[in-house]
């Protein structure tokens, strides 16, 4: 008896070689569809529609950036008892009664809050403080005329006091 005809032969199915030749594009097929889903489930707040007008509005944020180094600004935030404090230092004839803070979250647009601070003298303003997941925040602290700015990066929850500064060296250098 030849030794080939006594081996018997089993169904396909029991061979161990074509499931794992199948596995491979299988794997391949439920990576794609979980990477479709990804792309469809979450959306992309980072792309600008028009991003030739972003492009050139540059030079107005670079001379909001001048315009509070001339001025010699900085602040300082702290959250107390459910609001935020801030206090704003610098070479102003007299301190704006109202100030704009911008927090954007780095990724999702949908969760940004733009906070009004009301002028209690002496450079303190206050703003109730919102309900804000933990993480990383980007700040942009401006005046109403929008003639000046600071910014920072914030961590949330409030633990520290955090400094808003200008971000850019002067132009022209």
């Amino acid at each position: 008896m030849n030794m080939l005809s006594a081996r018997t032969s089993k169904p396909w199915y029991r061979e161990p070689w074509p499931w794992f030749l199948m596995s491979l594009p299988a794997t391949a097929v439920i990576a794609g569809l979980a990477t479709a889903w990804l792309a469809f489930s979450s959306a992309d707040g980072l792309v600008v529609g028009d991003y030739y007008k972003a492009g050139l509005a540059i030079n107005q944020t670079l001379a909001r950036d001048d315009a509070a180094r001339a001025l010699g600004l900085a602040a300082t935030l702290k959250s107390e008892k459910g609001a935020l404090m801030l206090t704003l230092a610098g070479h102003l004839s007299a301190y704006p009664e109202q100030l704009v803070l911008t927090l954007a979250h780095p990724t999702r647009q949908g969760m940004d809050h733009t906070l009004t601070l009301q002028h209690g003298g002496g450079g303190h303003y206050r703003a109730a403080l919102p309900g804000m997941p933990a993480g990383k925040w980007h700040a942009q602290l401006v005046d109403a005329a929008s003639t000046w700015r600071l910014s920072g990066v914030v961590h949330t929850p409030f633990e520290q006091p955090v400094t808003l500064s200008i971000t850019h060296p002067p132009q022209g250098d």
